[in-house]
């Protein structure tokens, strides 16, 4: 398999398990079950099973073994994925990895600009966005 789609069937594994659980998960659930369903009505049903299978398994998850799960839900979507890219022509193999890295970059972005679990005792500075900037000066004469 070419790197640029290996690279694209990691990032749509990556993209599954990093979405999970977050406000992503609606719309990356339901555009993984559309590529892979690839416009069959049952398949795309089949698919949104299992990947509400795999957010309860991710949800349940025990700390002790958290990195292993996640690592072994990974690995089974981008199997999965790089079957269907395996076969399809070139043309529509290029559509699907560009859908795969589209799905795998709303699902960072969602991570990213997501902020959930944080407890603040006391004053607190918080800044979420791209691009920005803050000057904390503190001590005498700040």
């Amino acid at each position: 398999m070419l790197e640029w789609l290996a690279a694209a069937v990691a990032a749509g594994g990556t993209a599954v398990v990093q979405a999970a659980g977050t406000d992503a998960w609606v719309i990356v659930r339901q555009r993984v079950a559309k590529v892979l369903g690839r416009d069959d009505p049952e398949r795309e049903q089949a698919e949104l099973m299992r990947l509400d299978q795999t957010a309860m398994d991710l949800a349940e998850l025990a700390p002790e073994r958290a990195a292993l799960v996640r690592a072994r839900q990974e690995a089974s979507w981008a199997a999965r994925f790089e079957m269907l890219l395996e076969s399809l022509g070139e043309a529509e193999r290029e559509r699907v990895a560009r859908e795969l890295n589209d799905i795998a970059e709303q699902a960072r972005q969602a991570s990213v600009g997501g902020v959930s679990g944080n407890v603040f005792h006391g004053p607190a500075a918080f800044q979420v966005g791209n691009d920005n900037r803050q000057d904390n000066h503190f001590g005498p004469g700040a």
